[in-house]
Order: C-alpha cells, then sequence, then structure tokens
C-alpha cells in the first residue's frame, strides 16, 4: 500500500526532473534586435554567448540609429532597440513607443570610442594627424543628421581641423564610413572604435573625448518585446558583468551607471 501510495508523488518528481533539465530549451523564443551599425560586430559575439546561455534566439536588424528610429516611429515591429545614442531611445519613450512601466525605461549598456583611422598599416600616428589637417584627400564621417557617430566626428573636425570639413565625405552609417576607408575610397575616417577592432588591419589614432560630446549609447525595450521573454532576457543579460567584459574588448567603456 505504501507504494502504491508513492506512484503519484514518483510521477510528479519524473515531471519535474524532465522540466528542469529542458526548461530553458521549452521557453526559449527569437527576438528581433534592431542595432545600431557601430555595435553590429560586438553584438553578434554577444548574442551568440547570449544565445548558448539561454537557449533564446536573436535576429539582428543593423542601420544608422536615426534610420532605426524612423522605423520603429512608423510600426517596425522590432522588440529592442540598440542606438548609438542617449537621445532617441529617451525620445521613443516620451512619445509612448516602449514598454510599459520600468521596463520600457532607457538605460546606458555602453560608451562608444572615436578614432582617426586609415587603411594603411603601420602610419605614424603625427603622420595620420597632420594629413587630417593639411591633406587633400577625403575624409570620411558618417552623416551627423541620422549617426551620432557622425555628430562627434564633425565635433572633432571643428576643433581640431576646421578646414578639413571641405573633404568630408558622409555615408548614412558610421559601419559605411569604415567602409569608405576600407576600400580606398577614403583616405582617412572618423569611424567607431568597434570598427578597427573587427577590421584588426590598418591604423588608427585615438580620439581625445575632449574633442566630442561622450558617445552615450543607450537600449530600450520596446512594446513588441514587452511580452517577450527572450526580449526581456536580453536586456538584463546586457547589463550584467560578463556582457560589459565582452564590450571593453571591442573598445567601449562601461557606463559609469545605469538604469537597474
Amino acid at each position: 500500500m505504501n507504494l502504491l501510495r508513492s506512484q503519484p508523488a514518483l510521477r510528479v518528481m519524473v515531471v519535474l526532473l524532465l522540466w528542469s533539465a529542458s526548461g530553458a530549451q521549452a521557453f526559449a523564443a527569437t527576438t528581433r534586435v534592431a542595432v545600431a551599425t557601430n555595435f553590429l560586430a560586438p553584438l553578434t559575439e554577444l548574442a551568440a554567448r547570449f544565445e548558448a546561455q539561454t537557449g533564446h534566439e536573436l535576429e539582428l536588424v543593423a542601420a544608422s540609429t536615426g534610420k532605426l528610429f524612423a522605423q520603429i516611429v512608423n510600426g517596425a515591429p522590432y522588440a529592442v532597440f540598440l542606438a548609438a545614442d542617449a537621445a532617441r531611445p529617451r525620445r521613443l519613450a516620451e512619445l509612448g513607443l516602449t514598454a510599459a512601466g520600468s521596463a520600457g525605461q532607457p538605460f546606458t549598456y555602453a560608451v562608444g570610442a572615436l578614432v582617426l583611422y586609415t587603411r594603411e598599416p603601420d602610419y605614424a600616428e603625427a603622420a595620420m594627424l597632420k594629413r587630417l589637417k593639411t591633406g587633400t584627400a577625403p575624409i570620411a564621417i558618417a552623416n551627423e543628421r541620422v549617426a551620432p557617430y557622425g555628430a562627434a566626428a564633425l565635433e572633432v573636425l571643428e576643433t581640431l581641423a576646421p578646414v578639413a570639413q571641405q573633404r568630408v565625405v558622409r555615408a548614412d552609417s558610421v559601419g559605411q564610413a569604415f567602409a569608405l576607408v576600407a576600400t580606398g575610397n577614403a583616405e582617412l575616417g572618423l569611424v567607431a572604435r568597434s570598427a578597427v577592432t573587427a577590421a584588426g588591419s590598418g591604423s588608427h589614432v585615438a580620439i581625445d573625448e575632449r574633442f566630442h560630446t561622450p558617445i552615450r549609447q543607450d537600449a530600450v525595450l520596446l512594446p513588441a518585446g514587452e511580452a517577450d521573454p527572450a526580449a526581456r532576457a536580453f536586456c538584463r543579460w546586457l547589463r550584467s558583468d560578463g556582457a560589459r567584459s565582452l564590450l571593453t574588448r571591442w573598445g567601449y567603456r562601461e557606463p559609469v551607471a545605469h538604469t537597474p
């Protein structure tokens, strides 16, 4: 009789064991993340780590921050927005286009770094700066109207090399600005350090943050991600120590404070 009475409990125990072994996969989901171009390469690595740890999957869509913002305003079904500035996620929150409550409050996930880049190897820093100020070849930057890295690049030129603004070639995004230099269509470019890290070639000079407004990059959970377990889990994971340690390797600075 004791054995018969224990059978229901045994079945419950087996079910619980099976759930604990496969529960993460059972609740795995796929979510769409809109990401500023400068952050695509780091996010690709971060996404692989996140997916391995959680079983969730991320679908990444990259463009300039301004273009992604316009798409979201016009109803694009992204669950998470990783911008290259703080202004546009904040504006989405003001417009009521983020998730409800505290979940929809923007938070800083990284602070970007700007570099002067050339595809030529072993180019001395002093020589690069001289070419920036006195050269005649095109200088690639992102369009400052849609890309925060472009706005920062323009501030740098206004301070360090005002005459060089006449040689500026504007790209739709900071990723495209990097491509102009990498393909030889521009001699120099003011681009994201993450792009140079991903390329692993050429020469670059770090730009002191004193010469431009800090590139604070904010993320926000959107209404499409409000009930999406993958989107919510990713926003939490992006603020973890493990994620942040990877970002420093890509040349991003950890934010001093962030929304919990």
